[in-house]
């Protein structure tokens, strides 16, 4: 009887291997050095999904190679409705090959989704997990051996920028790709609790094997602590309320550095077999543990009052399409209306000297401002702040953010005067203007006195008397999104 049992059971796990065979994904099938492709990327999950009525992979929203981003859930309860979702479990999010050229993530994924569907994990019980299997999928496509230079395989791989040679990881706020409005449709119809974004370092070499793996013991500890994550994200959110200052710039705090053991190798320089110069290089042969500095927290360095809501004239019906693909509330005027605001000037910004995703990004933007009554136009937008998308909406709104639409140049012809003067024939109006405005030529006055420059530059003071009149067209500069306090 004993007998049997161990050659039943010896049965029951060699058909059981057997079946499991089926689900090898390409990197297990072959050499260690190779990773799926797009298409056998998704074939394989759409096989997961029709023998596991656990798994659902569904087309969702173009990209820009044509192909649709694709979302894959696994819930071992079979429910795959969000709204039911979110009020009983935690949803965890993994974004994979966002440069395609990094595939490490694609693959063990597959690998993760396998494992729990066929029970070599086990199954979370208040986590769902879901997945973009291949976010670059233009790049994906785009597959060589040659383009990572400092990388050490796979023997094939993608390449970083997508179909219109966009690089994804900077295209979130501008949303300049169907990728990104794709992923953004997602992102806001899943509504997750935690998210991993899968990239891979090269070029650097240390005793470490690996830097960070977390993937499996994130699902663990999302699983264990599920509620305490969507209580903190409600606690959150409560921070960022009209009338609360709200961090724009964050710079590293080196007042509370501490240290922490790292495992390296001594580097040195040696003459380039390349070049005629010397080159870098790290001894594996002179390895040592050193503690180094560690600077994990950032103070504020810029603040803004949050204002209770931005005003958009109806003309920006761009900057209103992204509102909408990020489940932004906002009201249009009923009736022309007269409303008291607070009005932005840009003072001063640079610009980058290359084109840089596809603009002309700029950056230290700094502003004038004032309080103002001002007539809006039945139609003009009225975007609350006390909604889900605050966060979103500050750092959109206000020019002095790093990833602001202002820097991002959705605004750039308010930069330039769409109307001049001719000097010989403004000189009249200019004289006529000091004559009649005492205010006006006492401000002249005191202009010249207090800056040499200008007072030797006619064409300075003739453009100086021309700004400040009636006739300096009002849009130059002026920003055209207002702040209600």
């Amino acid at each position: 009887m004993k007998l049997f049992t161990i050659v039943l059971s010896l049965f029951t796990i060699s058909i059981f291997a057997q079946n499991t065979k089926k689900y090898d994904t390409f990197f297990e099938k072959g050499n260690g050095n190779q990773s799926a492709s797009y298409e056998e990327t998704i074939a394989y999950f759409k096989l997961l999904a029709k023998d596991f009525p656990t798994i659902q992979i569904t087309a969702m929203g173009l990209t820009d190679s044509g192909e649709p981003l694709h979302m894959v859930v696994y819930n071992p309860d079979k429910e795959f409705d969000f709204e039911k979702i979110q009020k009983s479990k935690a949803v965890l999010f993994i974004n994979n090959g966002i440069h395609a050229g990094e595939p490490d993530g694609i693959d063990a994924t597959m690998q993760f989704y396998r494992d729990l569907a066929i029970g070599k994990i086990k199954s979370p019980k208040n986590t769902v997990l879901v997945t973009i299997p291949v976010y670059n999928i233009g790049g994906a496509l785009n597959r060589n051996s040659n383009t990572r230079a400092n990388q050490d395989g796979p023997e094939i791989y993608g390449f970083r920028g997508n179909a219109r040679n966009y690089d994804l990881n900077r295209d979130l706020m501008k949303s300049d790709t169907r990728n990104t409005k794709s992923f953004v449709e997602i992102f806001q119809k899943i509504n997750a609790d935690v998210f991993i974004d899968n990239h891979v370092s090269n070029g650097s070499d240390y005793q470490y094997k690996m830097t960070y793996e977390y993937t499996k013991s994130t699902l663990d500890f999302t699983d264990a602590n599920y509620q305490k994550i969507k209580a903190l994200r409600v606690k959150n959110l409560e921070q960022f309320q009209p009338k609360k200052a709200y961090t724009l710039k964050w710079e590293l705090d080196s007042t509370k550095a501490t240290t922490f053991s790292f495992l390296g190798y001594e580097a040195s320089y040696k003459k380039s077999d390349a070049t005629t110069g010397n080159r870098l290089y790290y001894d594996r042969s002179k390895p040592y543990k050193k503690d180094v500095p560690y600077i994990k927290e950032f103070k504020s360095v810029k603040e803004v009052v949050i204002p209770s809501a931005y005003i958009i004239p109806r003309g920006y019906w761009n900057i209103i399409d992204l509102l909408k693909n990020n489940n932004i509330t906002y009201s249009q005027l009923k009736n022309d209306t007269i409303i008291e605001v607070e009005s932005y000037k840009i003072a001063d910004f640079k610009t980058v000297p290359n084109a840089y995703e596809g603009h002309s990004l700029h950056y230290n933007t700094s502003l004038t401002s004032k309080v103002i009554k001002m007539a809006f136009a039945k139609g003009d937008y009225i975007v609350p702040t006390n909604q889900k998308g605050v966060k979103y909406l500050v750092e959109a709104f206000e020019p002095e953010g790093v990833d602001s639409f202002f820097n991002w140049n959705f605004f750039d012809p308010i930069l330039q005067q769409k109307e001049h003067y001719s000097e010989y024939i403004f000189e009249d109006t200019a004289s006529k203007l000091l004559k009649e405005n005492p205010q006006l030529k006492a401000e002249f006055e005191t202009k010249k006195q207090n800056d040499r420059e200008f007072a030797k530059n006619s064409e300075a003071q003739l453009n100086w008397i021309y700004k400040n009149s009636v006739h300096y067209e009002k849009a130059h500069m002026q920003y055209p999104v207002y702040r209600i306090l």
